[in-house]
């Protein structure tokens, strides 16, 4: 239901937050962790940095680390800047700009409801949550 880009983006914060407090992970260390190819992880990197969401420093002992505490980053938070998750009534079928209960396509009223407990998922779970499932099944063993 979201864009590579996001995982991507959800991959990085998650292992920020899995790492050691107060300490900054090397590009490469965090590209070989989350599996995601470098160049990107570089452009992602400083989308998440812009919003607020993680603090880099240059030079020795440098990297990245989250700039926020894990619990206070919502899933929502990061998707959206990716797609505008929470504010996109696009439609399902892509047969209307906006669809709506006015303006419905044929899967509307069956997909609201989705719709409406995924955006509750993402507003409901956080950074926190997710490096916690991560400490229980670590990305380096599934990285999809």
């Amino acid at each position: 239901m979201i864009s590579t880009t996001s995982k991507y983006a959800l991959r990085i914060l998650v292992a920020l937050a899995n790492a050691p407090v107060d300490e900054y992970v090397l590009g490469r260390a965090l590209a070989a962790a989350t599996d995601v190819p470098a160049n990107y992880l570089a452009k992602l990197l400083v989308t998440l940095g812009n919003a607020g969401l993680v603090e880099a420093v240059r030079g020795r002992n440098g990297g990245y680390r989250l700039a926020r505490g894990p619990g206070s980053i919502r899933l929502l938070d990061v998707v959206e800047l990716f797609e505008g998750v929470g504010t996109d009534p696009s439609c399902f079928l892509g047969i209307h700009d906006v669809c709506s209960d006015e303006t419905p396509c044929s899967a509307h009223h069956l997909f609201r409801d989705v719709r409406a407990r995924y955006v509750a998922f993402l507003e409901t779970t956080s950074i926190a949550d997710a490096a916690r499932m991560e400490a229980t099944h670590p990305l380096s063993s599934s990285p999809s």
